[in-house]
């Protein structure tokens, strides 16, 4: 039996707005886009994934939707997104959409209908609620204008604040987890299902050959609304347990496959905070989802971003996602995206060991069981930018946050510092494809001020550059495209307290490969005394290895890779 295309695929996520810029307007666009296909089939990525091109008053880039069936005026036309379609076909690679289904932007029609009266037939489209003190509370003002009773639950934003506000026009408030331009759907209503799914057959016949969904985990919220615990008195209260993960979610995803995935060769992969591994194969069943995006390892950063990396625990948690999976479900395998700072400033070493750092992180996940994402930029080892003011900031999170620690009483340089480090504008920064002005984005002013290192780190140097980055990237992915159990093989870890090196194997049948990775910025010792080492079955290295005897053993320098081939058979 074939295995579906996106198993055997290397996914390549691409911030439109950030990644090329064909007419001088500063801002990245499709017929850029189209302008670096050839070099997305140089690299030998299979798949792209596009974060929202839809139209959008752009609150939130892009995430904010006013119109599903739109392109974004800065973005193009629908002209082109059908051109770069096209191209993208003929080339033999496949386009996937970001597809924003938990909420719209409060300019979409739907949510203007909905806003306009308590009677409007789209009105429970979303969710509205009385204020705590009810439509005949005090005229008196409270939080966002409304009536002093508050809104109708205490609960928190994820982009910080109230996740409600309050609309004037027809005294009640409406929910948005994340900015108050983003507005929830109501999920419990069938009609915004059946839209919902009509959306995504209305792209997948247009040829578009998957999804990737956002905030997926956050379509179900607990029946009633009720608050949240708050033990400490805050304003606003961390409610995550109320609207992310739901019992009852799945039964949305499984009906949306139902009606809007099943009938195409398609890739839906869910943005799935809050799901852990024991929870993931219900998401990724045959009859949900392909893969699901997970959040675990990414929280272990997001959660002490000061210090470093805690290898134990990522190898913890990666071999749990890749047990729970094996012969039962998929994972989707990533180390950066648009809403992580690099990957390089987190785990890695710019300063002392760029590229072996770069190399090995790359070395240690995209090997194992599941499809690997490589997000822009992330290729060339690019690092985390430079903030010189807390003007620099424009994503509406961190914008948030600053408003928030002011008002907390931080002083701006303790706000400085600590945005440099997590915000996710350092992911957003232009891809930089030379040395040239504007890092080669654009000819005009960019939208967002391109990471200075630019003249060293960038497409033009590195592909000239047999040793680079980028070379290497391109070398794992044809490894990983020619051998079988890199693709399939069964996943085992070693040395699992090693505070220094990630070491697993994929094995198929009698064969394999093992792969070693010194995540430390010192030499690390490795010893297995079940696998033996031979010099001329090393199929892949980031530092020049010296012809060695078989043995059991070997001293790995500061973040070394290997990737040995294996015969578990003769051992």
């Amino acid at each position: 039996m074939t295995a579906p295309w996106w198993k055997d695929a290397v996914i390549y996520q691409i911030y439109p707005r950030s990644f090329m810029d064909s007419n001088g307007d500063g801002i990245g666009d499709l017929p850029g886009i189209f302008a670096r296909l050839d070099y997305l089939q140089w690299l030998g990525v299979n798949a792209l994934w596009l974060c929202p091109i839809f139209t959008s008053p752009n609150d939130d880039n892009g995430y904010d939707v006013s119109d599903y069936q739109g392109i974004m005026a800065e973005f193009g036309s629908m002209e082109d997104f059908d051109r770069l379609l096209d191209e993208v076909h003929r080339r033999g690679m496949r386009l996937i959409l970001d597809l924003v289904l938990n909420h719209t932007s409060d300019e979409h029609p739907w949510f203007k209908a909905s806003r306009s009266s308590r009677d409007d037939p789209k009105r429970d489209w979303y969710i509205w609620r009385d204020g705590r003190g009810g439509p005949g509370s005090s005229p008196r003002l409270g939080v966002n204008g409304g009536p002093d009773g508050g809104p109708p639950n205490n609960w928190e934003s994820i982009f910080k604040g109230p996740a409600w506000q309050y609309d004037a026009a027809t005294g009640q408030y409406f929910l948005h987890l994340f900015s108050p331009r983003q507005p929830d759907l109501n999920w419990e209503n069938p009609a915004v299902r059946k839209a919902m799914a009509a959306t995504a057959r209305w792209w997948l016949d247009k040829g578009v050959d998957g999804f990737r969904i956002d905030a997926i985990t956050h379509l179900k919220k607990t029946p009633g609304l009720p608050d949240a615990p708050n033990p400490d008195g805050l304003p606003f209260a961390w409610a995550y347990p109320h609207h992310r993960n739901v019992p009852g979610v799945l039964d949305f995803v499984e009906e949306l496959a139902a009606d809007a995935f099943r009938d195409y060769d398609a890739a839906t992969i869910g943005e799935a905070n809050g799901v852990a591994a024991d929870q993931a194969e219900a998401w990724v069943s045959s009859q949900r989802l392909s893969m699901i995006l997970q959040f675990e390892h990414s929280h272990l950063w997001s959660s002490q971003p000061h210090a470093g990396l805690d290898l134990p625990g990522l190898r913890r948690i990666l071999g749990r996602w890749q047990h729970a999976l094996h012969g039962r479900g998929w994972n989707a395998l990533f180390i950066e995206n648009h809403d992580l700072p690099r990957v390089l400033s987190r785990w890695g070493d710019a300063q002392h060991h760029r590229r072996e750092s770069a190399t090995a992180l790359a070395t240690m996940y995209f090997l194992m069981e599941g499809t690997p994402f490589i997000y822009q930029g992330q290729e060339l080892g690019m690092a985390n930018t430079r903030f010189d003011t807390l003007d620099d900031f424009v994503d509406v999170y961190a914008r948030n946050r600053i408003r928030r620690m002011r008002d907390a009483g931080q002083g701006d340089d303790a706000i400085l510092r600590e945005l440099a480090l997590t915000s996710r504008d350092n992911a957003r920064t232009p891809m930089p494809w030379d040395a040239g002005a504007n890092a080669g984005f654009s000819s005009g002013t960019p939208w967002l001020r391109p990471n200075p290192e630019y003249r060293e780190i960038n497409v033009a140097g590195e592909r000239a550059d047999p040793a680079s980055v980028l070379n290497y990237y391109r070398r794992l992915i044809a490894l990983r495209a020619a051998e079988p159990a890199l693709r399939h093989g069964r996943y085992g870890a070693l040395l699992e307290r090693n505070p220094q090196i990630y070491a697993y194997t994929r094995r198929q049948g009698g064969s394999g490969f093992l792969v070693l990775c010194n995540l430390s910025g010192q030499p690390a010792h490795y010893q297995h005394r079940g696998l033996r080492l031979r010099h001329e079955a090393l199929a892949m290295a980031n530092r020049e290895v010296a012809p060695h005897p078989p043995g059991i053993a070997c001293l790995l320098a500061p973040y070394e890779a290997r990737v040995y081939r294996v015969d578990f058979g003769a051992e």
